[in-house]
């Protein structure tokens, strides 16, 4: 399994207030990023994987709906969090 508990929480150490907490926006966008990479990744190799296509665009999508949340809540917080990630928006 490529998600285990030590890499969520490395996850939400790195880039939430604590490895704890995992409802905070920024820990929330990260662990999304690390999912859609790892299915970008599969979906390069099976192509015609329509479910996990589906999947992989729900998920950008949740991650779409966290960031213009951040965006109107804190613009510093979300700055700083498309910096660190290295997301083109």
């Amino acid at each position: 399994m490529y998600l285990t508990k030590e890499v969520k929480e490395e996850i939400f150490a790195k880039h939430g207030k604590s490895g704890q907490d995992t409802g905070s926006s920024e820990g929330q966008i990260a662990l999304f990023t690390y999912r859609i990479n790892h299915l970008t990744e599969h979906l390069k190799k099976n192509r015609k994987d329509f479910n996990t296509e589906r999947s992989l665009v729900k998920l950008v999508g949740k991650r779409r709906s966290l960031l213009d949340y951040l965006k109107k809540k804190d613009i510093n917080r979300y700055r700083a969090i498309v910096k660190e990630l290295g997301l083109r928006k």
